[in-house]
């Protein structure tokens, strides 16, 4: 596979809680530098990339983040935040403690209202998927995409366990048409993302990606 088509699916990540802002301009550098699909940043730093980089990046944030019970009122506020700051993309945490009260109705109606909220911007959904059993995943597909979404995405990366090729199989197999697929969390080898991508994911969220793929060198030159 093209190390620039791998390049180009990577949502290049850095959400450490002791992240400073210069590890989140480092971050931005290798994007631009390297062509990824967007980088992936605390809200928090949202407005200070829109302005120093404009343009020449593909900002995407968390909301919800990392534990997705707040309420949908918090969530859509934080959305909305962010995208007038400057964010493009919006990756959100479902409320993981209705599915396993069996509240399937809330968590519809949450999806819902955030992709009526972020409108044409990118709505991927974080469904963690360590804390749910096969049946809740399968269900879980189906109401991403009843409620519009864009893409279901595996894990956050700070749950016990991140995406794996059975997890990204069964959305494959169950979601709709138009609804892509995220991998994020433990993807670490370029074996590893060649896989995921061939196993039919459109973005791989990782802090390391860029690494991996140029071996540490930028693959441009200056």
């Amino acid at each position: 596979m093209d190390k620039q088509e791998i390049l180009g699916k990577i949502d290049h990540t850095q959400l450490k809680a002791v992240c400073t802002w210069d590890d989140i301009k480092k971050l931005c550098e290798e994007a631009v530098a390297c062509g990824t699909a967007s980088v992936c940043i605390p809200p928090a730093y949202v407005k200070q990339v829109a302005e120093e980089y404009g343009e020449t990046l593909n900002i995407c944030t968390v909301i919800g983040f990392p534990l997705g019970y707040q309420t949908t009122e918090t969530k859509i506020f934080e959305a909305k935040d962010a995208i007038a700051k400057g964010a493009h993309e919006i990756d959100m945490v479902i409320h993981i403690g209705a599915v396993k009260s069996g509240n399937y109705e809330e968590v519809l109606r949450e999806i819902k209202a955030m992709k009526q909220a972020v409108g044409s911007h990118i709505l991927k959904v974080i469904v963690e998927t360590c804390y749910l059993t096969k049946e809740e995943k399968i269900r879980l597909c189906g109401i991403v995409t009843e409620a519009g979404a864009d893409y279901i995405k595996t894990s956050t990366g700070f749950g016990t366990g991140g995406a794996t090729m059975e997890d990204v199989l069964l959305f494959r197999e169950h979601v709709g048409p138009e609804v892509k697929i995220k991998a994020a969390g433990g993807v670490k080898t370029l074996s590893d993302l060649e896989a995921f991508i061939g196993a039919g994911c459109s973005r791989i969220g990782t802090s390391s990606g860029v690494a991996i793929v140029t071996g540490g060198q930028r693959p441009f030159s200056g």
